[in-house]
């Protein structure tokens, strides 16, 4: 496929692979980038190559210099807009064209999803499996996003065993659905940090630092409440590499759901 232009859905599909890897893993060598361009027909090369002109549009990659093939910015910056104008859409359209070339190499069907639907209090079967399908594929690349972003480890802690990470939403999704696979929406916690930003026992300004409610600070001195939480109050937290949290967002959990 030497010199044949990027289809749009391949151009999704590699935007959705971009927003699961570290930067450091965009080369040829790469496995998940030559699965990818064998499920493409393409050359492990060209998807590397696509995922750093992609890179080339990042901001926190911009000012690292990072740069990519000129002649063909001009459809690499419509997909980088349209996924950042829209997230919840392009998440669960990326994951399910994903899905298909898959499925079309297995030799198998894949469900095809229908865009987000709005919620029946009364579903028929279909209705609720088509629901609950996007909701999966939603988790899925939200999850991934968020822990390659953040190098899985948590950006509190640094505990970096996955089985125990969460991407937890800054806004709950539930405030403002359009923002439920934003990953600029997102932060890497363990599983007792995210309890506690989630009950607003512990959030973060919008300096990037943690604050810890004296609702916490106030328990029984123990050295688990002193190693766990006190000890990171007004500490900075570990920043991602990639879509880094939106400070709007962190003043709506300041504001809004922690306690202090």
């Amino acid at each position: 496929m030497a010199g044949q232009l990027w289809t749009r859905d391949e151009l999704i599909v590699a935007f959705n692979l971009y927003c699961k890897l570290p930067f450091g893993k965009y080369h040829r060598g790469n496995r998940q980038v030559i699965e990818l361009a064998q499920l493409l027909g393409r050359t492990p090369s060209a998807v590397a190559m696509k995922l750093c002109n992609f890179a080339s549009h990042d901001p926190t990659h911009q000012r690292r210099g990072v740069g990519g093939l000129k002649n063909s910015s001009r459809s690499d910056e419509v997909i980088w807009n349209e996924f950042n104008s829209d997230w919840d859409t392009l998440a669960v359209e990326s994951e399910q064209a994903l899905d298909n070339l898959k499925a079309t190499r297995a030799g198998t069907a894949a469900t095809l999803v229908a865009p987000p639907i709005v919620e029946d209090p009364t579903p028929d079967a279909a209705t609720e499996v088509q629901r609950l399908t996007v909701v999966r594929l939603r988790q899925r690349f939200f999850r991934i996003t968020i822990l390659a972003g953040y190098g899985t480890r948590c950006c509190i802690c640094s505990l970096n065993c996955g089985s125990l990470l969460v991407a937890s939403h800054i806004v709950p999704w539930a405030v403002r659905p359009e923002l439920r696979v934003n990953p600029r929406n997102g932060l890497c916690l363990c599983a007792i940090h995210d309890k506690a930003f989630d009950r607003g026992l512990i959030t973060v300004r919008d300096t990037f630092t943690v604050r810890v409610s004296d609702a916490i600070r106030r328990c029984e001195p123990s050295e688990v409440v002193e190693s766990v939480f006190t000890a990171y109050h007004d500490a900075p937290i570990e920043l991602p590499e990639k879509f880094r949290p939106d400070p709007e967002f962190l003043r709506y959990h300041n504001e809004n759901v922690f306690s202090t």
